[in-house]
């Protein structure tokens, strides 16, 4: 969407905080022995309180009022009686709606003690995204911040997942520019405006460019021999600078 009025700055930003908030407590929560459907019931305890909607719940009929995905699984993992364990990759991704704006927010992080690759990837999704978020201003096109997110990539050894993408929101959860690549395309030169709502979210990969879907649930993106991490926020582009409503 093109945010234009006070109304739609004020309930994008709501949500926004929502959202984040959602997202921080579900990760201060995340110790091992819990199941991710523990944590995601926390979840929907929280979107109530607010008088929020989960968006993958809301939209999709999603088994689950967030995403939790734990090492291989990338994306879109479904909470279940899984048990999260010292050392697992595991992302969090918080969707949601009230009063007809939405926000997407999602980070990845390691649970405890962990391999230092893991960390590794975390860390340089963040910094891909902030790579990025330079670039996400009205009258620059959108490649750059694909561009930027696959440069940070390579300078640390690692790639970036070519098939999931950031995207529009705002008044619904997916919404034109309906995605924002992780690598630079020459192609893909549209061009920014004021008051443009995004969600942009680097998923930096320490070895494959593509995930694949489960055929066990139809919904968890799977990848074969890598870890991935990923780093999200719904941001309103200004000429005055990008707001990130979901921190």
């Amino acid at each position: 969407m093109i945010a234009k009025t006070e109304d739609d700055f004020n309930g994008l930003k709501e949500i926004g905080a929502i959202c984040g908030a959602i997202r921080d407590e579900l990760v201060q929560n995340t110790k091992p022995g819990m199941t991710t459907k523990e944590i995601d019931e926390i979840a929907g305890e929280m979107f109530e309180k607010a008088g929020a909607q989960s968006a993958p719940k809301g939209e999709y009929d999603f088994p689950g009022y967030t995403c939790i995905s734990i090492n291989e699984e990338v994306a879109h993992g479904i909470p279940a009686e899984r048990t999260i364990q010292e050392g697992d990759l595991v992302n969090i991704d918080v969707s949601g709606s009230k009063n007809g704006y939405f926000a997407d927010t999602g980070i990845s992080f390691v649970v405890g003690k962990g391999e230092m690759i893991l960390q590794k990837i975390c860390d340089v999704a963040k910094e891909a995204f902030e790579a990025g978020l330079e670039k996400a201003k009205p009258g620059s096109k959108k490649s750059a911040l694909g561009k930027a997110v696959h440069t940070v990539a390579k300078q640390h050894g690692l790639t970036v997942i070519k098939n999931l993408t950031g995207h529009g929101v705002g008044r619904s959860i997916h919404e034109e520019p309906d995605h924002i690549f992780n690598y630079f395309s020459r192609w893909d030169d549209e061009i920014l405006t004021d008051g443009m709502v995004i969600a942009f979210e680097p998923f930096i990969s320490t070895l494959e460019e593509e995930v694949f879907l489960s055929e066990d649930d139809g919904w968890t993106y799977l990848t074969d021999e890598s870890f991935v991490a990923q780093y999200e926020h719904t941001i309103i582009l200004t000429k005055e600078g990008p707001i990130i409503t979901t921190l």
